[in-house]
């Protein structure tokens, strides 16, 4: 793997650093499918405790890279579907995962970065992050991560976040749920150490069974969601190819305004 670095210490605890900090760890086709694949060996290996997800550099995550978008400005409805299912099954994957999961947000999270967010169950970001749902600048919609995004933050924020794309800082991703605790640059990894010693303490299959149960109260679980997934991933593939959706990735690559801002 070269986009994403694992470790497993003593504890069980396994941690993925997403590991492309020149693009801000971005995603791209690679990426997805590494920590895709990370996540079912975890789920499958009964020595694996926790599984804690965080990135390299300064930057959580910006969502999708640039050369990745570049290369979906061209391609066919069906070849967008298809990109974006990996997505959608790696969200899934994360979010049904039967171990706990943790978020330490080092730094921004856009896009598809704050949908994994949105997809683990303990979320603690640093003073200094932002954050921001996006794909509307650019003529499309967070499709693939809403169904995770809407749950973490309500359909009242969601009707405005996702219309406005505007990006807000950490106090606001509190506020509205999306992360669940802050902390300052230096203490996020004391901040971290101290939950998992916390969740470790509980038994790991009592944890398991807390997790689907939590799910099965809420309505949901990892075959509903896959139908969801075809709805959104569906949405999204449409969006790339119509003409907004071209001119929003065109204008974006091409550092210039939208045809629909108007001086």
């Amino acid at each position: 793997m070269h986009t994403i670095i694992c470790s497993t210490d003593k504890r069980g605890v396994l941690t993925i650093r997403m590991n492309r900090p020149e693009v801000h760890n971005a995603f791209d086709a690679d990426m997805i499918r590494e920590l895709t694949a990370a996540l079912k060996e975890a789920d499958q290996n009964e020595a694996a405790r926790m599984v804690m997800i965080t990135g390299t550099g300064s930057c959580f995550s910006a969502g999708a890279d640039l050369n990745w978008m570049r290369s979906l400005v061209n391609a066919s409805q069906d070849e967008n579907e298809h990109d974006a299912m990996r997505l959608a099954d790696l969200l899934r994957q994360l979010n049904y995962l039967s171990k706990p999961t943790i978020a330490g947000i080092n730094g921004a999270a856009f896009g598809g970065g704050a949908g994994l967010i949105a997809a683990c169950d303990i979320t603690i970001a640093v003073e200094s992050a932002r954050f921001g749902l996006t794909e509307a600048r650019l003529g499309l919609a967070p499709a693939v991560i809403s169904p995770y995004v809407i749950r973490r933050i309500g359909e009242a924020n969601a009707r405005r976040y996702f219309l406005s794309a505007e990006r807000f800082d950490s106090k606001t991703a509190y506020d509205i749920g999306l992360i669940q605790q802050i902390t300052t640059e230096s203490e996020l990894d004391g901040a971290l150490e101290k939950t998992i010693n916390q969740v470790l303490k509980s038994g790991p299959t009592a944890v398991s069974h807390c997790k689907q149960l939590i799910f099965e109260i809420a309505g949901h679980n990892a075959s509903s969601q896959k139908a969801t997934d075809e709805m959104t991933t569906r949405l999204i593939a449409r969006l790339r190819v119509s003409g907004e959706g071209q001119e929003g990735l065109t204008a974006f690559l091409d550092k210039r305004k939208p045809g629909w801002i108007k001086d």
